[in-house]
Formats: structure tokens, sequence, C-alpha cells
């Protein structure tokens, strides 16, 4: 492959690729072995992860995942089979084996076949989605706690000024990540032909210009705001058992029970419910399909809602 070039190169790549998920299989089923038989416990580890990122040079998250990879496997033939056989990718199967051990492989087996055919068409990052819509549909109030949890992690840092630079550092959960890039997208595009920004500082130039005061603007940050779609089933705003959770554009799967203040705030209301169903804030303030709601905040996103 070092000497190939153009299309051979390519299909070097592809069957290069192909023969390390081959190995990765057969490595996830020595780890399950090995971690069954306490050998590791002879070299001294005190687990098998300890021993995986000593013998094997994986740091503790990678060395976790095959861990995690190797005992789910076992409870899961159909995906077995498909990863050695190479029909799916590795990163596919530690997203499938991260679902079983969330909600139980015995849940994942009722649906294996239908996940392992989807992950064969479609490339890891939109197989997470799949799954977290199948997560939602095994277990809502357990994709309730997670997103409520991801929002609790949200942070931002912004560093002193050093060498004439500013670093920021920070995580949003899904609808914040949303909003701002849907906010910042419409900023980005080139100012014409002769604009040579990357897409990286047309990124920041458009985070600095969303922070300018507008001549004339309020000093309340009120004026226009990005627009943010929403899109659920009859089902999810029912609250239906069992259905897909609902799907915030360029943010991901939003659990069909938010928390108040978040995705659907409850407008007017002093103290805020733990949980709110989307269905009842639709009842409640006679939203319709397709309308647009009310903004969380003066500094929020407007939000259209479409039933799918």
């Amino acid at each position: 492959m070092r000497q190939a070039n153009g299309e051979a190169l390519g299909q070097g790549l592809i069957t290069a690729r192909e023969a390390e998920d081959r190995l990765e299989a057969a490595f996830a089923d020595g780890v399950r072995r090995f971690d069954k038989s306490g050998e590791y416990a002879s070299d001294g580890a005190l687990g098998i992860v300890a021993w995986l990122r000593w013998k094997c040079k994986l740091s503790g998250g990678a060395a976790a995942e095959r861990v995690t990879i190797g005992r789910q496997l076992e409870k899961l033939p159909e995906t077995q089979r498909a990863f050695a056989n190479g029909d799916i990718g590795y990163q596919h199967v530690a997203g499938i084996a991260r679902t079983a051990e969330q909600v139980g492989a015995a849940e994942v087996r009722k649906s294996e076949a239908t996940l392992v055919q989807t992950a064969g068409t479609m490339d890891p990052g939109q197989f997470t989605g799949v799954l977290k819509h199948f997560e939602h549909q095994v277990d809502a109030d357990r994709s309730l706690r997670e997103a409520n949890h991801a929002h609790e992690r949200r942070y931002l840092h912004v560093g002193e000024p050093l060498n004439g630079l500013v670093r920021l550092d920070g995580l949003l959960d899904a609808e914040g990540g949303a909003i701002l890039t849907t906010a910042l997208n419409r900023l980005m595009p080139p100012d014409g032909k002769d604009d040579d920004r990357t897409a990286g500082q047309r990124r920041a130039d458009a985070m600095v210009e969303l922070a300018r005061p507008r001549a004339g603007g309020s000093t309340d940050g009120s004026g226009p705001r990005p627009h943010l779609m929403v899109r659920a089933s009859v089902e999810t705003l029912a609250g239906t058992p069992g259905a897909p959770a609902g799907q915030i554009e360029r943010g991901g799967p939003v659990p069909s029970r938010v928390r108040c203040g978040g995705l659907y705030p409850a407008a007017g209301l002093d103290r805020c419910p733990p949980r709110q169903a989307l269905g009842a804030w639709r009842g409640d303030h006679g939203v319709q399909p397709g309308a647009p709601l009310p903004a969380a905040s003066p500094h929020g996103a407007r939000r259209r809602l479409v039933v799918t």
C-alpha cells in the first residue's frame, strides 16, 4: 500500500480498515476470555482494564471500552457475527455494546437484527443517533436522566489574554449546542471569493459578531433569534411508552420529557415541575403543529415544532 496511488491506494485503505476491524473482533473475544480467567492477576494487575493499559499500551478509556465490548458481545450473537465478518466496524460495535450496557443486552437482542442491518448502512456518527432513539424507546426515563446530567455538566471558561490570544473552553448540552451552531452558521458564509479565512476563523469571527452590540439595538439582547427546528411524532408528544425521542436539528435526539426551562419551558410559571411532557406543553399553550414556540428567555432561540 505504501507504493500505491489513486484508486489502488483507496482500495488498500479500505482493505486495511476491514482487516483492523476483524483483528478488533478477535481481540474482543480474547479480552472476554482472559477477563473470565482472571489470569491478569498473575502479572500483578488489579483488574483487566489495568492489565490492558499496562501490557497492551491502551488508555484507560480505550481499555474499558474493549472490556465492555467483550462482555456484551457474548450476549449479542448477531453483532458478534457481523463484527467478525467485517460487516460492521469497531465503532458501530462499541455503540451497540454501550447501549446494551445501558438498557440491558436482553432489550438489544429483541431488535439486534435491525440494529446490525442499520449499522451496515451508515457511518458510526449517524448510527449513534439511531442508538439514542432506541434507548429512548426502551427507557425514556433513563434518557431523561442522561439528558439532565449532560445539562448539569455545561460550563464555559474564558481565559485571560496570553500572547494576544484568549482561550475558550466549554461544554453545552445538545440543545445549547444546536442553538449556538444555528446562530453561528447564519454568520459564517464567506464574504466572497476573496475571503481566505478558514472555517475555524469564520466561526470565531461569527461568535464575536454575535456578542457585538448592534447599533440601535436594545440592551437586553432582545431581537431576532436563531430558529431551531424540533421534530417529534404524535406518539412522542403524547408520551406513549416506546415512542422515539424528538429530534433537534443539528442537536440529535431529545427525550420526550424534558426539564422545565429547557427545550419547552413552562411559560409564565414561577416554579417549574421537575419534568414536563412535550405533549402537555403543546396542549397547555395551544401550540399547533408547525407553529413557532416562544423563547425560553429574552436570550433564547425561537423553536419550531414539526409533528411527523
